[in-house]
């Protein structure tokens, strides 16, 4: 497929692609950090890429993530993670980094998307990292055997364009991930929402029902309700492994507070429990939210 270019008078070319569904994926250099790159589509900052150094995770909810993959196993063991939406492979490159060996599943609905990262931004040679094309729950419930009860981590970052879809969104789609959990597995879920974050209240009431132990980890300014961002939904059958997490977190660029017990209940406050029958989509963001060429806060 032919690659678009920047047209715009005096700006450097962007390596482009029209993708399957008709967006635009571009590629830029970030100014801040040079030598690292953001994916944009449609508009919307997507990932952040430093192919030399995996292990910087620049967007602030994607570092939240990478603290819950830093605590699901000992430091350095192989782990079996499934990354349901692919963007540019920031957290699979990470694992990677961090857990030589670990065994990789990506999903991603779009295979153009997949070929263009991978043009741009190869992956490590030699990782195990498998990709899988196709609408990440309809993949989901038909992987193989061995992949269930076996996988340490699933990390749920599916978008279309700047929205979550709601089939992912359900208690029957969370059923579906819990079934290729190990017991002590975790799910980290991307949850992007806006004021009164009636949206993350819910998925935290679906998590909730689907599984025995939850947590939150966001923003204070977030759960006050006064600006779009990521919420990072953690769940478990299992104690979640976060003695660490409040530390980490707090000691972030931009500090985020675990939400558990009493002060999640309250979060929750009687939120819907999202089914296939009433799940929605995520709240679509002002576009002003995302200003390319300025510092991004959202990923993969």
């Amino acid at each position: 497929m032919a690659k678009d270019r920047d047209s715009r008078a005096g700006a450097a070319p962007h390596p482009s692609r029209r993708l399957a569904d008709g967006l635009l994926a571009t590629i830029e250099e970030d100014r801040f950090r040079p030598g690292t790159h953001v994916l944009i589509v449609d508009g919307t900052p997507q990932s952040h890429v430093d192919v030399d150094d995996p292990t910087y995770l620049s967007f602030e909810y994607v570092r939240r993530i990478g603290h819950g993959i830093d605590l699901v196993a000992p430091s350095g063991q192989p782990i079996t993670a499934v990354h349901l939406g692919g963007g540019a492979f920031t957290l699979p490159r990470y694992v990677e980094a961090t857990r030589p060996g670990s065994r990789q599943q990506v999903v991603e609905i779009d295979s153009s998307l997949v070929e263009f990262v991978r043009e741009e931004l190869p992956l490590p040679k030699g990782a195990s990292i498998r990709v899988r094309h196709g609408d990440a729950r309809a993949v989901l419930e038909k992987f193989p055997p061995g992949l269930r009860g076996s996988t340490d981590v699933v990390v749920v970052d599916v978008f279309a364009g700047a929205r979550t879809p709601a089939h992912v969104t359900s208690a029957e789609f969370y059923e579906a991930v819990a079934s290729i959990l190990k017991p002590s597995g975790i799910v980290a879920v991307n949850v992007a929402d806006g004021a009164g974050l009636a949206f993350a209240r819910s998925q935290a009431a679906t998590l909730a029902h689907v599984f025995a132990e939850v947590a939150l980890v966001v923003d204070p300014q977030m759960l006050k309700a006064r600006r779009f961002g990521n919420v990072v939904a953690f769940a478990s059958a299992s104690p979640l492994p976060f003695e660490r997490m409040p530390r980490l977190a707090a000691s972030d660029p931009v500090p985020a507070k675990v939400v558990t017990g009493s002060e999640l209940r309250n979060f929750i406050a009687g939120a819907p429990v999202a089914t296939d029958q009433t799940s929605t989509k995520s709240p679509a963001p002002a576009r002003s939210i995302f200003q390319v060429g300025r510092k991004a806060s959202s990923d993969d």
